[in-house]
């Protein structure tokens, strides 16, 4: 085992020198004794392009091709056309005593980095072999940054969108990825009743149903520019604010959450055509501060957010089955965006609180805009004034509107003898 402190050595740069003349490979190792014995450079030989092919089919270290234009079998032009054709990493200088302009363009077009004409000034030789391994150096470490940036953004799209994986991937724009104290949106979301369906559903037909599910939910979460923190099952743990700086963080997770529920619904009754009940989907928004940063370690990306604010948001998903509603969010959320369209859901007693938490469903500017909305915010207002005619307004609205169970709710609440607007859930 390497001690930790131990340098592991670099590979000297090797140079493939292709030439029929007899005496050249000696005269090669002799002018280059000095940097061959320091470690500076490798050389092998060929003696014309069908066996310089050969070795450089055996040897995928070669860093640079030095060859001669006239050769049996191949010459050095359709050498170096044969190198174009490949995806090889080094570069290719011919070396000839045809120097005159046509052969210099021929090998340039071709893909050549650089021409020395014949006999050889080893000191001319040497200075355009340093400047070639320079070349080649930087080629490959800009190809090595981009392959490392490419699988960056692969594994990133996994989590932001588009445009921010890319920024990140790159390294540009300034987003810090380390732990932080921000103020942030968070949504759960859950497809009510989904764990018991999966016990009832072949195998083969849940992965197309999940996938098509979840796949048309995350292009809605990033093209909102939200954060798909996490998947579980069908879950979604979705965090708007961080890592980019997003001022209107609040209002693109009401907006992100009206577009997710228009197209979960839509969802359902595509597989209610396929003869597969799905239950609703249900989500839970909060905004406040919260630590967001990557928590994975060393060896796992795991961008998430902690905090009270998170732990609100997952309870106020969960009350939805009891409010009768799809979508509830926070005051905190409704404070942060100035445009939102909604009406109170009550002041929920949510677990580990102490204090009553005001509550809303937001709804769309169509849906605000239906006279029942006018008719539940005058009673919910009777309801918060402790109005007795509170139980007969609900009771109308529920006869207007019997799938209203938001108002649904509120009815049953009067007739077990519940006042006011705190509501203890379950």
């Amino acid at each position: 085992m390497k001690e930790a402190s131990e340098v592991v050595a670099v590979p000297a740069p090797l140079i493939l020198v292709v030439d029929d003349e007899p005496d050249l490979e000696a005269l090669v190792l002799q002018k280059f004794r000095r940097e061959i014995r320091d470690g500076k450079v490798r050389f092998l030989f060929a003696h014309d392009g069908v066996e310089a092919l050969d070795v450089l089919g055996r040897h995928d270290d070669i860093d640079m091709v030095l060859s001669d234009i006239n050769m049996p079998r191949m010459d050095g032009l359709t050498l170096l056309q044969k190198l174009g054709e490949t995806a090889g990493t080094q570069s290719t200088i011919i070396v000839s005593a045809y120097g005159d302009m046509s052969n210099i363009r021929t090998a340039m077009n071709r893909g050549a980095f650089d021409f020395v004409t014949k006999p050889i000034d080893f000191t001319d030789l040497q200075t355009t072999i340093d400047k070639t391994l320079r070349h080649v150096r930087a080629m490959r470490e800009a190809r090595q940054r981009q392959a490392e940036a490419e699988r960056a953004h692969a594994a990133l799209s996994r989590y932001f969108s588009p445009n921010l994986a890319v920024q990140l991937a790159a390294g540009s724009g300034g987003i810090d990825l380390s732990g932080q104290r921000r103020e942030v949106s968070f949504m759960f979301t859950d497809i009510a009743g989904f764990t018991s369906l999966v016990e009832t559903l072949d195998p083969v037909v849940i992965a197309p149903l999940l996938n098509d599910y979840l796949g048309g939910m995350t292009d809605i979460v990033f093209s909102h520019g939200g954060t798909l923190v996490k998947i579980v099952g069908d879950a979604m743990h979705v965090l708007f604010g961080a890592p980019a700086e997003q001022p209107d963080h609040a209002a693109r997770a009401v907006a992100c959450a009206l577009e997710l529920d228009a197209c979960s619904e839509a969802f359902r009754s595509r597989w209610a055509d396929r003869g597969i009940t799905l239950g609703a989907t249900r989500i839970g928004i909060n905004a406040g501060p919260a630590i967001v940063g990557n928590f994975g370690g060393g060896r796992h990306f795991d961008y998430t957010a902690y905090g009270d604010t998170i732990n609100t948001a997952a309870r106020l998903e969960t009350a939805n089955k009891q409010l009768g509603t799809r979508i509830c969010v926070s005051e905190g959320v409704v404070s942060r965006d100035p445009a939102f369209k909604g009406r109170p859901v009550g002041d929920l007693m949510l677990r580990g609180r102490a204090e009553p938490m005001r509550a809303y469903e937001p709804l769309s500017p169509e849906a605000y805009a239906d006279p029942s909305i006018a008719t539940y915010l005058d009673a919910f207002r009777k309801l918060e004034a402790g109005d007795r005619s509170a139980m007969p307004a609900f009771a109308a609205l529920v006869g207007l509107r019997s799938d209203d169970q938001l108002a649904g709710f509120h009815l049953k609440r009067l007739l077990n003898g519940a006042t006011g607007t705190t509501v203890e859930l379950d």
